[in-house]
């Protein structure tokens, strides 16, 4: 078993499940920076928090520390997964955090279930990849946002936010960080999702934007408070 901590976050990993190349990553503390900033830049008390693609819990936590455990619904397809997701959560005694099983994508009909490909070392795993398949249910994103109603969705699930963003979504967002996979789809859909966020008043978000992590934020009102914070940041 190995043991890391990060940005005050005690995290263990079984051995055989990660590449060296993660496991420098989480001995250097730049195991998903990003995406940490991100968390950092975005959530805040009760806050309520969608993660799809949880990984090993390490974001996952994160949020739940900042956000309080029981409004943090997580979402992560690699069966493999799961097991260390709610280990980490433990750790950090923040058992409370909804943890489901599931490859998010657009609109589907109940029950349906279709083949993950499992990467080696686990980064990478995703819908119609490469690798080690298993059999995961599909979750419809719009259910999610329905049910959950978010003020902060974070994103890397693989390519699959191509699909997600087919209808709007109807919940108090005031933040979105998404990895994009240029790779996987064309600048059309790039562009369909930055006019997505436009048409629901979102705007780029520099602050937690980098390479291919792109970030929107809410459109505050002029004189409104959140404007100020957002301006003194970054």
């Amino acid at each position: 078993m190995y043991e890391f901590r990060l940005r005050g976050v005690d995290l263990s990993l079984p051995e055989g499940l990660a590449t060296p190349a993660i496991l420098g990553k989480l001995a250097e503390g730049t195991y998903e920076e990003d995406e940490a900033r991100s968390a950092d830049r975005c959530v805040r008390r009760g806050f309520r928090v969608l993660e799809l693609g949880a990984g090993i819990g390490y974001v996952t936590t994160l949020c739940a520390q900042r956000a309080g455990p029981e409004n943090v619904l997580s979402v992560e397809a690699n069966p493999d997964l799961l097991p260390v997701i709610e280990a980490n959560l433990a750790r950090n005694g923040l058992s409370g955090v909804s943890l489901m099983h599931g490859a998010v994508t657009g609109p589907v009909e109940d029950g349906a279930m279709a083949e993950f490909a499992v990467s080696e070392g686990y980064t990478g795993s995703s819908l119609g990849g490469k690798g080690r398949g298993v059999r995961v249910p599909l979750v419809s994103v719009h259910d999610l946002i329905r049910a959950h109603k978010p003020h902060v969705v974070l994103m890397d699930v693989e390519g699959a936010e191509a699909d997600m963003f087919n209808r709007p979504w109807k919940c108090p967002l005031r933040f979105c960080v998404m990895e994009l996979h240029p790779r996987k789809y064309h600048a059309r859909t790039i562009k369909k999702i930055v006019d997505f966020m436009s048409a629901m008043d979102m705007t780029y978000d520099p602050v937690t934007s980098r390479g291919k992590v792109l970030g929107f934020r809410k459109v505050w009102g002029a004189g409104d408070a959140g404007d100020a914070v957002e301006e003194g940041e970054g």
